[in-house]
């Protein structure tokens, strides 16, 4: 009895690792070895930084720099030899096509003083250079409309104070510990939202006093208005409520909190305080959302169909050149296509770049993508659903990857610690069933498919992005090297594995009752 229950542990021993290498596949160590020496030796990460960055601009969605943003990407993916490569709309975009051509405000009285200055989007032009006194303008209430009635045409309006700055001791910029990376490998059931403390009903209230108090600034004929949105002397971008065909909103900029709150102090104290600024914007017929999209084509005749896709989210706000958010993205995506394309693989699916436009509005190019490709508006499967193998997302600032979220997907586990094993010793092997959100990943998992973003250092992202200081210097091109190494490589494991990547199966059964839609 003992020999033969001995005789079964062993069997059992020789079995496992077999039926492991049959789930997750063997690793191509050979062809992750030049994967290194082209990323690591041949990079081309600095010069994807500097035009996607510096040359490009910014690219506010649907506007004149996401269109020559567009047509750059475009034409280096057919220099690096994609095939397949175009510019294909994704959905319509309400809000049409707007660029920032001039803004300049300064403080003229008591003293004068310029300041760093960030329009926000979709807001209107002053008629050329305008001065006056600054109204502070205080409306909480529905009822505190009718004080102003009257009073406001012509003026300079500051709003109120919103926030307080306070002082921090953390460091601007961190990298997780191994003691931070094995706390985040802890799951972490979620239980859906709660609303907590919220009071809805004052939330609520604050909503539609905000919403109505554009249209009447607007109706009440204000020069323009200034807000306090940003820290340490840099503005934030943000954008304004507007939709084509609308009256144009009142011209409205966002300074940083410091020389906001210097004037709302000034006005408390009674000390008048004038002002002087012009801004200049350009709206444009844009309706559409687009996306940039290259391949390099399967060869087996069985798989070729089937899209390994990765991407990140091309559109930016306006404020700076959008490095962090998300130019480091798609350099990285860009990247890793370049590599596999300088050593001619031959991958046996199809490997797809995308690289999304509307993001920050609402993930629109992804959204619109999952439409047209794997699921339509009426909940209808599509062809691509049934071909969609896994999607790779990057989107969250320049650091470098220390793991992958799995959202909640413990079946592909196995598979990803093998994919990783030979980038450990460069700290990027931590898995964690968690999920992470708020980017275009979120498209895709919602319907069930296999769609990852990396787990990344933060570097100073919090801090930069969303404002003027989002530019080239936010880049580590040490990181995104790495990052274009280990994208590669997992697109490669991803297009010659054998199966498919494990779909989570609570999902799929919806799926195949096609009784969820995404959105």
């Amino acid at each position: 009895m003992i020999k033969k229950n001995l005789a079964a542990s062993i069997a059992v021993l020789l079995f496992i690792p077999l039926w492991l290498s049959a789930q997750t596949g063997p690793v191509n160590l050979e062809m992750v070895y030049k994967i290194k020496q082209e990323g690591f030796k041949n990079s081309g990460i600095e010069e994807l930084s500097f035009w996607m960055t510096d040359f490009v601009g910014p690219r506010l969605t649907a506007s004149d720099g996401k269109k020559r943003a567009d047509e750059w990407t475009r034409d280096k993916m057919e220099e690096f030899g994609l095939q397949n490569v175009r510019v294909e709309v994704a959905r319509p975009f309400n809000r049409g096509g707007w660029d920032n051509q001039k803004t300049y405000v300064a403080m003229t009285a008591p003293y004068y003083t310029n300041f760093a200055a960030n329009p926000k989007a979709w807001t209107g032009s002053t008629n050329g250079l305008i001065r006056g006194e600054a109204v502070l303008l205080n409306i909480q209430e529905e009822a505190d409309f009718e004080k102003y009635k009257g009073t406001l045409n012509g003026k300079i309006i500051l709003t109120p104070v919103t926030t307080e700055n306070e002082v921090s001791f953390e460091p601007f910029a961190s990298r997780y510990t191994d003691e931070e990376l094995e706390a985040l490998e802890q799951a972490v059931i979620s239980r859906g939202r709660r609303g907590g403390n919220v009071n809805m009903n004052d939330y609520r209230r604050r909503m539609t006093v905000q919403r109505q108090l554009g249209t009447f600034l607007q109706e009440e004929g204000a020069a323009a208005i200034i807000n306090g949105s940003g820290t340490f002397n840099v503005p934030r971008s943000s954008g304004a409520n507007y939709n084509s065909g609308d009256s144009l909103p009142v011209p409205e900029v966002n300074l940083p909190v410091e020389a906001h709150g210097r004037m709302v102090r000034l006005i408390n104290h009674d000390v008048k305080v004038e002002v002087e600024l012009e801004v200049k914007n350009k709206f444009s017929d844009n309706p559409n959302v687009t996306n940039v999209i290259g391949e390099i084509p399967g060869t087996d005749p069985k798989l070729k169909d089937e899209i390994v896709l990765i991407g990140g989210h091309l559109d930016s706000w306006h404020g700076g050149t959008g490095a962090a958010d998300n130019a480091s993205g798609c350099i990285v995506m860009m990247e890793a296509m370049r590599i596999l394309k300088s050593l001619d693989v031959k991958p046996r699916r199809t490997i797809r770049i995308a690289l999304w436009g509307g993001e920050e509005q609402g993930l629109n190019g992804s959204r619109g993508y999952a439409e047209k490709y794997l699921r339509d508006t009426e909940g209808n499967m599509l062809k691509g659903f049934d071909q969609f193998a896994v999607y790779f997302n990057m989107d969250n600032g320049t650091g470098k990857f220390r793991g992958i979220y799995l959202q909640e997907n413990d079946m592909v586990r196995p598979v990803f610690e093998s994919w990783l094993e030979p980038f450990a010793d460069m700290g990027c092997s931590t898995l964690t069933s968690r999920t992470t959100g708020g980017t275009d990943h979120l498209s895709f998992d919602g319907m069930g498919l296999p769609a990852y973003q990396f787990i990344q250092d933060d570097i100073e992202y919090d801090r930069g992005y969303h404002t003027t200081m989002d530019t080239y210097e936010r880049l580590i091109m040490d990181d995104l090297r790495q990052n274009a190494v280990i994208v590669a490589s997992l697109v490669y494991n991803a297009a010659m594995r054998d199966q498919v990547l494990p779909r989570k199966p609570q999902i799929e059964s919806l799926q195949r009752n096609q009784q969820r839609r995404m959105f």
